[in-house]
């Protein structure tokens, strides 16, 4: 281990996911159960909720959103991108896979799985809309959770806020043309307004937010913005649930007529997770880039910024569509597969770094 690294895993020891984001998958399916149930109970309460809209911003899930988003999103230093230099060759890497191999690898296999492997087992009004969907989901980089696993791999933890806040940044401009473009291409057809609107409502405006509401807590002291972040962590949990059992309210008839539709768009998903961390890692150790790097970078290669996608698809395609759906299983997803990716980094840190101190 080299002595950047040393210094990283002292400064990262004993964090751990919390209780909430270890059972993250649980409460997901607990809140599909609770969303299935309520929607059929209570049919007119949820296409009330789904009326209320403005601009085609369904109001109810723009608040939630902003509850979730928000506090993430103040946990971002943007000063600390002056540190890019420092990790150059990771932060390339990342970037790369993020953006110019993330959201095409997904519309690929999109393509192969739900146009044409599963296409005969799914709704055939709805399979634009899935590819929609696992597009979205690629094409948001991940935010918060990204210390998380960051953490968990001893990571380099100036890297990981670097690369973090580096990826919002390029949020603001790139999110929508690469969404537009793929949707182009997979000849669905793009709702250019609603698509900015969701990047000004959901990046743009939480951003500014957070980052004015950072400049005056930090004024106050930085335990003024820890007391802050650990009061407003329980509404952004309690917003994610509240959001998935809004989203399954509507979903739940689909689901109780094809329950393997989850199954199926999870294959996509689980594909493009693998890959993506795997070619991060690869090139990492290619480039000689020191473990604590290489983790981080893999992990933010290949998880998404799963609020920012569901919020999307709902404002372009609807409650009840299957965009909203397949992002979903994201977040269904998203704790054991990082997990599982995790463990791959740290079982393989003797391998990598044989090949990485030969460069």
């Amino acid at each position: 281990m080299s002595a950047q690294c040393e210094v990283t895993a002292k400064a990262a020891g004993g964090a751990a996911l919390g209780f909430f984001e270890r059972w993250l998958t649980l409460w997901v399916f607990l809140a599909i159960a609770v969303g299935v149930a309520l929607g059929q109970i209570f049919p007119g309460l949820f296409k009330a909720a789904g009326a209320l809209e403005v601009a085609q911003v369904n109001l109810p899930v723009g608040v939630l959103i902003w509850v979730m988003i928000v506090p993430m999103l103040l946990k971002i230093d943007f000063h600390a991108l002056h540190e890019v230099g420092r990790h150059w060759r990771g932060v390339g890497v990342t970037l790369f896979v993020n953006w110019a191999v993330k959201p095409f690898s997904m519309a690929l296999l999109a393509w192969i799985f739900i146009r044409n492997v599963f296409a005969p087992y799914l709704p055939v009004a709805q399979l634009d809309s899935y590819i929609a969907g696992l597009i979205i989901l690629a094409a948001a980089p991940c935010t918060a959770m990204v210390f998380v696993w960051s953490n968990l791999t001893r990571g380099e933890p100036h890297f990981t806020l670097t690369q973090v806040a580096l990826n919002d940044a390029i949020m603001l401009l790139a999110f929508a043309p690469v969404v537009g473009l793929l949707l182009g291409l997979s000849a669905i057809v793009v709702p250019w307004n609603t698509l900015f609107l969701s990047v000004v409502m959901y990046i743009a405006i939480p951003v500014l937010i957070a980052q004015l509401w950072r400049g005056y807590l930090l004024k106050q002291g930085a335990a003024a913005l820890s007391r802050t972040l650990a009061w407003l962590h329980p509404y952004s949990l309690s917003a994610l649930l509240a959001t998935l059992v809004l989203l399954f309210g509507f979903q739940g008839e689909a689901i109780l007529k094809q329950p393997l539709v989850i199954a199926m768009l999870a294959v996509p998903i689980l594909i493009q997770v693998y890959f993506n961390s795997g070619l991060a890692y690869w090139l990492n150790r290619r480039f000689g880039v020191a473990h604590c790097v290489a983790g981080p970078s893999a992990l933010i290669g290949a998880s998404n910024f799963f609020e920012l996608a569901v919020a999307t698809a709902i404002s372009l395609f609807g409650f009840e569509s299957g965009a909203a759906l397949a992002t979903v299983v994201g977040v269904l997803i998203e704790v054991p597969v990082m997990l599982s990716v995790v463990r791959i980094v740290n079982a393989s840190q003797a391998w990598y770094e044989r090949g990485a101190a030969k460069k």
